[in-house]
C-alpha cells in the first residue's frame, strides 16, 4: 500500500492522502502538550507494539507483561548517546524472541517450535513468517460500540492510547510502529474531544473514521515495501527509495537525495523486522535532519517541522510534494546522446544509473513509482545492449523515443481498462474481470477471485474518472498493492506458473505481465454440471445488491472454470439470467415453487449453453 524496507517518514504517496486525517493530526498535535521526551513517555507503549505484532493472538494483560520484562534493557537502549543505538535495540528483538521460546507453555505459543530450533537471523526471519496481515478480515470498525467509550474512558485505569495501539498492533502487524504511536496519540485526543460534546456517538464516528481508513491503507504499503525489499535485490529495494524521496522533494540535489537513500537503507530493517525501537529511534534523528535542511529539502515541510513527536512524520508523509522545479531538458539528454555514456555506465554503473533515475523521477512527478521503474530498466537494458556495439552512440541515441514507448503503452492499458468499465457500466464489468482472472489464475477460489475482482474494480470506480494525466498514476498506485497481495497468496500456496512468473520476474514489469497472462491450460477443473454450480435458495431474497452481485460472479468464476475458452457471452448470459430468476422468485406469492421450476429452467439453459459452446470450442 512502495520495500522495500523502508521507514514510515519515507512512504509518499499522493493518492491516498485523508485530509480529514491531516486536520486530525494537526489538531492533536496542538492538543499534545507534554514535557516529557516522547520517546521515554512512550517506551513502555513502544515494546508492547513489538510484541503485540509478533504474538497476535496473545491477551492485552498477556502482552503487557513481557514488555515490562523487556523494559529494563529497552532503557539501555534509549539511553545510549555516542553509539548507534541499533545493535542495542536487535538485542531487544533478541532477548524477547527468547523469551518466547522459553515460556511456549505459558504463552500457547507452540507454533514457534520450529523457530526456536533456529539462530540468529533465521530465528527472527521464522518468527516474521507467522505473521498474519489478513486485511480483508479486519475491515471491521475498531471500536464496534463507540458509545461506550466515554464510559470506558471515564471508569477504567487503563490507557486508551495503549489499548488502542494493542488492537491495531495486533490486527495489522507489518504496521511501522511510529505510525501506530502517532494514531493512537490521535485517537485518544478525539475521544477526550467527542467525550465533551453532546452527540458523542456521532462525533466519535465522524472522527474515528479516517483514523481507521488511514491505518488500513498506509498497512498495506508498509507491508508492501517489506515484501518487496524482501523478494527483489537490494538495487530494486533502492531504486524505489530513492523514486520515492526524488517525488517528494525535487529540488533538492543529487548528493543530498542518495545520502537519504542511504540514510533510509541503514535504517529499513529495523522497521520491516518489527523492531519497534529501533524504528522509532531511527525516526527521530531522520526526522531531525529533515527539518534541520527543509531549505535544501522541500519548502512544504514547515508547518510539520513545528509539530512535536509523534506527529511530525505523518505529517510529512502527508504533505504535497514539493513544486516541480525548472529543469533544463539537456540534463537528461545526457544520458542518452552524448558520446560518453558507455564510458560512465561501465566505469561506475551504479552511481550513474542512481543519477539517470533521479533526474527522470524529478521531471516526471505525475508518474507512479512502477511506471518510473519500467523507465529505468529499460533504460539499463539498451545499456547493456549498445555498450557491447562499435556504435554505441547511434544504438543508444533514440532513448528519449524509447522511454515514451514505455509511457504510453503503460497508459494504453490503462486507457483500455477506464473506456471498458465506462463502456459497461460497474456490475457487468466486473463480470467482465472475474472471466478474465478466473482464465488467469482458476486455480483461486471463485470467493478468492470475487474478493481480487471487486478490489480491482474499485480501483477502476476510483481513478476512471480523474484526467488522464492523473488516471495512469492512481491505477498503477492502486493496482500495485493488489497484485501484491495476489504475489503474496501465491507466495503462501501457489496459484500457478503465470502468475509466479509475475509474481518473482520483474517488480517493475509486474502488471504489465498480468494483464497479458491469457488461459491457463495447465488447470483441470473437477468435472461439475450445472446443477452443482447453480444454488438457488430462499436466502438470496436478503441479499443486498451487492452480495447478490457477488454470488453472480461466484457462479461466472465457477463456470468459467469449466470451460475456460468458451465465449464470455455465454457466462454472461448465464449471470444475467440468474440475477433475473432471483429478483423474479422474491417477488413471487410461492417462493420455493418458482425457485424450483425458474431453477430448472435455468440449470437446462446453462448445461445446453455448455454444451453447445463446447463444440464450437472444438471445431476451432
Amino acid at each position: 500500500m512502495e520495500v522495500v524496507k523502508a521507514l514510515p517518514f519515507i512512504v509518499f504517496f499522493s493518492y491516498s492522502k485523508c485530509e480529514s486525517l491531516q486536520t486530525s493530526l494537526l489538531h492533536a498535535a496542538r492538543q499534545h502538550v507534554s514535557g516529557q521526551d516522547h520517546l521515554e513517555e512512550n517506551l513502555g507503549v513502544s515494546v508492547s507494539i513489538m510484541v503485540a505484532q509478533f504474538l497476535q493472538d496473545a491477551a492485552y494483560d498477556q502482552v503487557q507483561t513481557i514488555a515490562k520484562e523487556l523494559l529494563n534493557l529497552a532503557e539501555k537502549c534509549k539511553r545510549l548517546k555516542r553509539e548507534s543505538p541499533s545493535e542495542c535495540a536487535h538485542q531487544l528483538v533478541a532477548a524477547f524472541l527468547t523469551h518466547i521460546c522459553n515460556n511456549q507453555g505459558l504463552l500457547n505459543s507452540h507454533v514457534f517450535t520450529d523457530c526456536c530450533k533456529m539462530k540468529t537471523a533465521a530465528r527472527l526471519r521464522c518468527f516474521l513468517s507467522y505473521k498474519k496481515d489478513d486485511a480483508d478480515s479486519h475491515d471491521t470498525p475498531l471500536i464496534p460500540r463507540p458509545e461506550l467509550t466515554c464510559e470506558v474512558a471515564e471508569e477504567n485505569n487503563v490507557s486508551l492510547k495503549e489499548r488502542f495501539s494493542y488492537e491495531i498492533s495486533r490486527r495489522h502487524p507489518f504496521l511501522y510502529g511510529p505510525t501506530i504511536l502517532t494514531m493512537s496519540a490521535c485517537y485518544e485526543t478525539a475521544v477526550q474531544s467527542c467525550c465533551q460534546e453532546e452527540n458523542k456517538t456521532e462525533c466519535l464516528r465522524t472522527k474515528l473514521e479516517p483514523i481507521r481508513k488511514y491505518i488500513r491503507g498506509i498497512s498495506a504499503r508498509h507491508h508492501h515495501l517489506c515484501e518487496i525489499g524482501t523478494k527483489f535485490n537490494e538495487k530494486v529495494a533502492s531504486a524505489v527509495e530513492l523514486i520515492l524521496l526524488t517525488k517528494k522533494q525535487p529540488q533538492a540535489n543529487f548528493p543530498e537525495i542518495a545520502k537519504l537513500t542511504m540514510d533510509v537503507k541503514n535504517l529499513h530493517e529495523t522497521c520491516c523486522e518489527g523492531n519497534t525501537l529501533a524504528c522509532a529511534l531511527g525516526r527521530r534523528q531522520l526526522m531531525s535532519y529533515t527539518c534541520s535542511n527543509q531549505a535544501i529539502l522541500s519548502s512544504k515541510f514547515a508547518e510539520c517541522c513545528e509539530q512535536p513527536e509523534p506527529f511530525r512524520g505523518e505529517c510529512i508523509i502527508n504533505s504535497e510534494n514539493d513544486d516541480k522545479p525548472d529543469l533544463s531538458p539537456l540534463l537528461l539528454t545526457r544520458f542518452t546522446e552524448d558520446w560518453s555514456v558507455c564510458q560512465q555506465f561501465s566505469s561506475n554503473q551504479d552511481s550513474f544509473l542512481q543519477e539517470f533515475l533521479y533526474e527522470y523521477s524529478r521531471r516526471h512527478l505525475e508518474l507512479a513509482v512502477p511506471v518510473i521503474l519500467r523507465v529505468f530498466e529499460t533504460y539499463k537494458r539498451v545499456l547493456e545492449k549498445c555498450c557491447k556495439l562499435e556504435n554505441s552512440l547511434e544504438c543508444h541515441q533514440p532513448g528519449k523515443e524509447v522511454f515514451q514507448k514505455v509511457i504510453l503503452e503503460s497508459r494504453d492499458h490503462v486507457k483500455t481498462y477506464c473506456d471498458l468499465q465506462k463502456q459497461l457500466g460497474s456490475s457487468s464489468f466486473q463480470d467482465r474481470l472475474t472471466v478474465l482472472y478466473t482464465k488467469k489464475a482458476p486455480q483461486l477460489s471463485a470467493q478468492e477471485l470475487v474478493v481480487f475482482v471487486k478490489k480491482m474494480a474499485a480501483v477502476a470506480r476510483g481513478c476512471c474518472p480523474l484526467r488522464d494525466e492523473l488516471q495512469l498514476a492512481c491505477v498503477e498506485d492502486q493496482t500495485k498493492l493488489i497484485l501484491g497481495e495476489l504475489c503474496r497468496r501465491h507466495g503462501g500456496k501457489p496459484v500457478n506458473a503465470g502468475v509466479g512468473h509475475c509474481c518473482d520476474d520483474s517488480y517493475a514489469f509486474r502488471k504489465p505481465c498480468f494483464d497479458d497472462l491469457r488461459v491457463d491450460g495447465t488447470y483441470i477443473s473437477p468435472p461439475l454440471s450445472c446443477d452443482q454450480a447453480i444454488s438457488l435458495e430462499e436466502d438470496l431474497c436478503q441479499a443486498q445488491d451487492e452480495e447478490l452481485q457477488m454470488e453472480k460472479q461466484k457462479l461466472l468464476s465457477t463456470l468459467v472454470k469449466q470451460k475456460p475458452h468458451a465465449a464470455e457471452d455465454v457466462f454472461r448470459s448465464i449471470g444475467e439470467n440468474f440475477v433475473q430468476l432471483v429478483e423474479k422468485c422474491c417477488q413471487a406469492q410461492r417462493r420455493d415453487v418458482c425457485f424450483q421450476e425458474e431453477g430448472l429452467q435455468l440449470i437446462t439453459r446453462c448445461q445446453s449453453l455448455l454444451e453447445a459452446s463446447s463444440s464450437q470450442s472444438r471445431l476451432m
